[in-house]
């Protein structure tokens, strides 16, 4: 069954955002809400986690897993990127963007793209989602929630509660959340390719 935390949007309370990373660190897969939407989330090292992630989205091996980052020295650590795509990715975030990029050796390679050795990263504009990196002190592997064969994410806490208490271990709620996803931009071949249009807006890109 899982815990239902219902936090302040703009000032999150302290404690309860402690207890969101520590249930995080002791292994738990939780849903929270981003500046795009609802999106699910668990440690690097939570092979459980992952694979929960995967059979909830009926994901297969080739979906780009994100690293929802604090800032741009996490990313960095996780990441190779240029000057120049530097420049264009710092101009956009924190956003409603997910970047592909080609991975350093701190990635563990279950979350890399098979083939191309990449992976998602973004910083969200939103301050629940952020709230807990700086105590868990490492990005938080993330996927949309956005569930097989339905056309839009949930954007109610109470919902997603609802409908995946058998499945999650937490639900972080803070309001309304957007129902729009992430604009994905790759940028591993060192130019922009837009993968996904949503959120984010896309012209600066193109």
């Amino acid at each position: 069954m899982a815990k239902y935390f219902d936090v302040h949007p703009q000032t999150p309370q302290a404690r309860t955002i402690g207890t969101v990373a520590d249930s995080l660190r002791s292994g738990a897969l939780i849903a929270y809400p981003t500046d795009s939407c609802f999106a699910l989330g668990c440690r690097l090292d939570n092979h459980d986690g992952l694979e929960r992630i995967r059979s909830i989205r009926r994901l297969d091996d080739r979906h780009h897993f994100t690293l929802v980052c604090e800032n741009f020295a996490q990313l960095g650590q996780f990441v190779h990127i240029d000057n120049d795509v530097f420049r264009a990715i710092k101009a956009a975030t924190p956003g409603s963007y997910t970047f592909i990029l080609p991975a350093t050796k701190e990635v563990p390679r279950r979350l890399q793209h098979p083939k191309k050795k990449t992976v998602g990263v973004r910083i969200p504009d939103h301050t629940v989602a952020r709230a807990p990196l700086p105590e868990l002190g490492e990005p938080l592997v993330s996927s949309t929630l956005l569930l097989p064969g339905e056309e839009e994410p949930m954007t109610q806490g109470w919902e997603i509660k609802e409908r995946l208490d058998h499945v999650l271990d937490a639900v972080v709620d803070s309001g309304d959340c957007g129902t729009e996803p992430t604009t994905v931009v790759d940028f591993s071949s060192g130019e922009a390719e837009i993968v996904r249009r949503g959120a984010g807006d896309p012209a600066r890109f193109e």
